[in-house]
């Protein structure tokens, strides 16, 4: 690798979605009850689920909030702080499966509901780098990046959480808000410069 190597990194802006157990799952689906896949998304074997759940805080709710699978061993739901505001939650900024002291929230499916007395948060910044990728840019698990993007309105990303696994494809994960804060969209790419 040449020191001029562009480490550039493909986008993707993540909205509110939800994380169930199986146990979960077939509480608010039924017995027996699978996830089914929607669309794949861009790490291997993870998809977005054609199954939705409504979601209740003090003081507001989304309906239809999509589900990502497989199950996991933690029910969690990713939202942005705006739709934290919504809800009237104030969950810290966490990396993906870190929800101790976070908020819960109800959930509502169509065969049942549950609540969950923490999970809730809002995903930290990161890049999913495949060891390869990682070892290419020499960048090591849980490094924190900087990571600039162009465009209309252009910024520079702090505090990028990298996660580096031989079960991941490179992608920056962000939510909603930073996506609008920047004007960018999934499919856009990022500069690695820090």
């Amino acid at each position: 690798m040449s020191e001029a190597e562009v480490k550039k990194v493909p986008i993707g802006v993540s909205a509110r979605h939800i994380h169930l157990t199986q146990e979960h799952v077939e509480i608010l689906f039924g017995a027996g009850a699978e996830l089914t896949e929607f669309k794949p998304l861009s790490q291997p074997g993870q998809f977005a689920a054609n199954e939705t759940v409504a979601v209740f805080g003090p003081k507001g709710s989304f309906s239809k909030v999509r589900i990502l699978g497989p199950a996991r061993p933690a029910t969690q739901l990713e939202v942005s702080r705006t739709d934290a505001f919504a809800l009237g939650l104030k969950p810290p900024v966490r990396e993906s499966g870190s929800i101790e002291d976070t908020p819960g929230i109800r959930i509502v499916g169509p065969a049942g509901e549950v609540t969950v007395n923490k999970g809730v948060i809002v995903a930290a910044r990161h890049i999913h780098f495949h060891t390869a990728d990682a070892e290419r840019w020499n960048i090591k698990d849980k490094q924190m990046l900087k990571v600039r993007v162009g465009g209309e309105r252009g910024v520079v990303f702090e505090q990028v959480l990298a996660r580096v696994s031989d079960q991941f494809a490179l992608d920056m994960h962000i939510d909603t808000d930073e996506g609008n804060a920047a004007g960018i969209g999934t499919g856009d790419f990022g500069e690695i410069i820090d």
